[in-house]
């Protein structure tokens, strides 16, 4: 039987957006950004000679501009999607979907290439979670590309020797060897093409290759990025070589290379990623760590970490269950631990659901979705963490009952004093414990990381998150590789207290928040029933990922809004603290009806910097006879790209 869709009302902005997708897909019929030349990535315009890493070539050399495609935030089509925040790593998305390559293949090749353009948020020195939606079976899998401790990692290594207190977290910890965690994207890359590819790895990263070594076009995100960074990365050698060459930030405009990165993704074509977990590789990596490559110059501590060559070689990708909860007739399929942001998402969505959302307005919707939030972020807390470690309540989480005790505790006209406590796993609607008080845990996630999302012409969809932490990572290029090594270990709880399910342990994987998401629903009756994708959805953005990927599924399903528009809307966080983090727009336009509500909302970051925004979606909507809506942010982050195979009007 298939499930009931809420309905969607007539509206000015629907139809606006509509007209919007046409005109958006319309210069991509008229005008191709590039001719086809054979190559994976096609034409990059590479000004100059090759050097040997870095900038080349002035900003306004015509050479640099012809190859640079054109970002596209909404593309409308057929016979397959890429969207990402990046039009090179779209572009090579694309080239392997040309070519008859599947969503994983894209997938795989895409998060290369944010490797080279992206560096920053993402590579093969972090780690990730992948999702993954079978087009014939319909079966959703995952995995678990999470970065862990070393085994040898002392529980006090986030303390300062000196002074027996916790090293200041920026930038003293996180530029350190000692929050470098075991990478995981590699494995993680290998695994996905070993489930479901149709290409070796050789092949998927042979486009994000000529793309390191023919270089791309600085824009103003990388640059101001690096800015941000200057005193971190001239803290090391390798670093301050490849991304600050001749003491410089890359000037917008000018072309970037990075031919160490690309014959490090050669080797490892070559090799497999034995070479990287097992080989010569795999030294290099546990020397940054350990030995991380420090100028006479920098005044940071830079503590040394504790990685080593067994942790590298005893590492594996996990195969895990996902999450599952029905949501208006749909099912949310998301992460498991180690990540919160499945149970996260899916607890609040299962409190949201006894609310009826689309009758409401959108002040009413927001202050639900606010109010949802901060109790789900209070059992994550109180309960999640790797499961390998802790036995995680996923089930009771998600069920209905535990959710009917939580719901009882949300006024609709008022919002409740944060923190709020976290629920009791024997309670039932019928118990809602007033009285406790409740804690703000500790929150070190960086804003950072990337988010991916493909689809093919059979109907397999990825819904792919990774990251390498903060931006920038720990600050240590591995010498003559090309890539920065992650500091994902800051997200552990940095004091160690035996009741926290996030402490530090050796060999365990720090709680993440990402939340890589594809929803679904049931059509057909009988024998003849499967299961169709309705939404792929993600972003970067640190804790701040759960409740945009919460919001947006709200803004999609309860408040009816485009997809387009979904991603565009302005955000709000309520993470269980006493304020709720939100957009400038979001505060323009529901501040002061949400405050009479009784919530405190305060600016996410400064005005017009990138600290102001949240999240960074991209998304693929599926629509009726395979039609592909796939958006990327149109504005956060400098705007994504996103593009279909097949274009239509």
């Amino acid at each position: 039987m298939r499930r009931p869709r809420p309905p969607r009302p007539s509206r000015l902005a629907a139809a606006v957006a509509a007209l919007s997708c046409a005109l958006v897909a319309a210069p991509a019929l008229a005008a191709p950004d590039a001719p086809d030349t054979g190559s994976d990535v096609g034409p990059v315009g590479p000004v100059g000679p090759v050097g040997p890493v870095g900038v080349v070539g002035p900003a306004d050399a015509p050479a640099a501009r012809a190859g640079v495609p054109p970002k596209q935030a909404t593309a409308v089509g057929t016979g397959g999607a890429v969207t990402s925040v990046d039009p090179y790593a779209t572009r090579v998305g694309m080239a392997v979907l040309k070519r008859g390559g599947n969503a994983v293949d894209a997938a795989v090749a895409t998060a290369a290439a944010l490797g080279v353009t992206e560096p920053y948020s993402a590579g093969i020195g972090g780690g990730g979670y992948f999702v993954h939606l079978d087009g014939r079976t319909g079966k959703v899998s995952t995995v678990d590309g999470r970065e862990t401790a070393p085994l040898s990692i002392p529980r006090d290594a986030f303390l300062d020797p000196g002074t027996g207190e916790p090293y200041p977290f920026t930038p003293d910890l996180v530029t350190s060897g000692v929050s470098v965690g075991t990478p995981g994207t590699l494995a993680t890359w290998e695994r996905a093409l070993e489930r479901w590819g149709s290409v070796p790895l050789r092949r998927a990263l042979r486009p994000a290759a000529r793309l390191a070594r023919t270089g791309f076009e600085v824009d103003q995100t990388f640059a101001d990025q690096t800015e941000d960074n200057v005193e971190r990365f001239s803290a090391f050698r390798s670093t301050r070589r490849l991304f600050l060459p001749g003491g410089e930030v890359p000037a917008v405009g000018s072309t970037f290379r990075n031919p160490d990165l690309a014959d490090t993704y050669d080797l490892v074509g070559r090799r497999g990623p034995r070479e990287f977990y097992r080989g010569d590789l795999a030294g290099d990596v546990v020397r940054a760590a350990r030995r991380p490559p420090v100028t006479a110059s920098t005044d940071l501590p830079v503590p040394r970490g504790h990685l080593q060559r067994r942790d590298l070689a005893a590492y594996r990708a996990v195969d895990r269950a996902p999450t599952r909860v029905d949501y208006r007739g749909y099912d949310v399929w998301g992460m498991a631990g180690s990540s919160s942001g499945g149970t996260t998402v899916g607890e609040a969505l299962q409190v949201l659901e006894r609310f009826p959302l689309p009758e409401l307005d959108d002040v009413d919707v927001l202050h639900h979705y606010l109010e949802a939030s901060a109790l789900a972020f209070a059992d994550r807390a109180e309960y999640v963490g790797d499961p390998a470690f802790v036995d995680v309540p996923r089930r009771r989480l998600l069920s209905e009952g535990f959710a009917a005790s939580r719901a009882c505790l949300i006024d609709p006209d008022r919002a409740a004093t944060k923190p709020v406590a976290a629920g009791d796993l024997d309670a039932t609607g019928a118990d809602c414990d007033t009285a406790r008080a409740g804690a703000v845990a500790e929150d070190h996630e960086n804003v950072e990381t990337t988010h991916l999302t493909t689809a093919d012409r059979w109907g397999d969809v990825v819904s792919y998150t990774l990251t390498i932490e903060q931006t920038g990572g720990s600050g240590i290029v591995v010498p003559g590789r090309g890539f920065l090594l992650n500091n994902e270990l800051t997200d552990f709880s940095l004091e160690f207290d035996r009741t926290d399910p996030n402490r530090l342990q050796p060999g365990k994987r720090p709680r993440s928040s990402m939340a890589p998401t594809i929803i679904t629903e049931q059509v057909g009756d009988g024998a003849g029933e499967r299961t169709v994708p309705v939404l792929a959805i993600g972003s970067p953005g640190g804790s701040t990922i759960i409740t945009t990927v919460l919001q947006s599924i709200v803004g999609y399903l309860d408040r009816s809004l485009p997809i387009t528009e979904v991603v565009a809307d302005p955000r709000g966080s309520q993470r269980n603290t006493p304020a709720v983090s939100a957009e400038p727009g979001f505060i323009d336009l529901y501040g002061a009806a949400l405050e009479a509500y009784g919530h405190d909302l305060q600016p996410a970051g400064d005005a017009f910097t990138s600290q102001a925004e949240i999240g960074a979606l991209t998304a693929i909507e599926f629509g009726p006879r395979r039609r592909l809506t796939a958006v990327a942010e149109p504005e956060r982050r400098g705007g994504g790209s996103a593009r279909v195979l097949d274009p239509t009007g």
